[in-house]
């Protein structure tokens, strides 16, 4: 696959990726009476039992176990599994909790320091146009962080902690998917021992309703299903780009933290929300006039 087919692929990746985190508070909320923690148990469990299935049905077994002869690797992903679960804890926990909009703001946030990341270990450069982009979309979030009159404290673990995964998933040389199967594998322990010494009644299944079994193992899919994408979309295109493709996520967060749960939307939040938006724009117009740009032509007598 050529450059420019691995820069739509990632595209595609990072915007269906972002589309459901966004869309997952809904999920998370029907839990709500099921404690953040439990509910990361299974996450991990059932995502375990997910990736077995495609792991072995589309014969990655090989690309696994090249990752694990690899003390490297294991580190990496060691420390990136860390990362997320600390990172999808803390979410959870947000949004069942009544802090969605400051979980958004963490994603608001996320790419700025994507940015940073991008910049000072990877050496990726910012043409004039996309530093315009990254320059509103910190002005807007720089207005909210000021409003809130102390730090984020949220946002700021939520934003931190992704940026540093994503980063980590995009320097280790292992598939999207024999990765994530890995990094989730080695959470695997420390949930079945949750399961076994600290979990609630909701935690037997024989007990449960249906309804209830359904959402709960239904969390393999939503764990591993955007995380498959993004890690697919990180290995593709530039990691600047990935973090402004993020504000998909937040922004579907922030309409359904304004609209359909009813938290309070201040004069700050409004105005972020706008310039993120516009931010996007820009940087997304000057992403696609490059993309057309540079891709390679069919015929070097037929006019562009």
């Amino acid at each position: 696959m050529n450059q420019a087919s691995q820069t739509k692929a990632g595209i595609l990746f990072a915007v269906a990726a972002y589309t459901m985190w966004g869309i997952a508070p809904i999920y998370f909320k029907a839990l709500t009476y099921v404690p953040a923690a439990e509910i990361l148990m299974h996450r991990v469990i059932w995502s375990v039992v997910v990736l077995v299935i495609l792991i072995v049905g589309l014969k990655h077994l090989g690309k696994v176990r090249a990752a694990l002869k690899s003390r490297r690797v294991i580190g990496t992903l060691l420390l990136a599994g860390f990362l997320l679960a600390g990172n999808w804890l803390l979410f959870i926990w947000s949004v069942n909790n009544n802090y969605l909009l400051e979980a958004s703001l963490g994603y608001f946030i996320n790419p700025l320091i994507n940015v940073f990341l991008g910049r000072i270990f990877l050496g990726e450069q910012l043409r004039p146009i996309q530093k315009l982009a990254v320059g509103i979309a910190m002005v807007g979030v720089g207005l909210l962080v000021v409003s809130y009159g102390q730090p984020p404290w949220i946002a700021l673990t939520l934003a931190c902690s992704f940026s540093v995964y994503g980063l980590l998933r995009k320097q280790v040389a292992v598939d999207s998917m024999p990765g994530l199967f890995v990094e989730t594998s080695m959470m695997l322990p420390v949930a079945l021992v949750y399961y076994a010494f600290f979990a609630t009644q909701t935690a037997d299944l024989t007990a449960n309703s249906a309804q209830l079994n359904t959402l709960l193992l239904f969390a393999g899919i939503v764990t591993t299903a955007p995380l498959l994408c993004f890690t697919a979309a990180a290995r593709r295109i530039q990691y600047s780009t990935l973090g402004m493709i993020q504000y998909i996520g937040p922004s579907i967060m922030f309409v359904l933290a304004i609209v359909i749960y009813k938290e309070s939307l201040s004069q700050a939040r409004l105005t972020t929300f706008v310039m993120v938006w516009t931010a996007l724009a820009i940087f997304t117009y000057d992403s696609v006039r490059h993309f057309h740009k540079n891709r390679p032509r069919k015929s070097t007598t037929r006019p562009v």
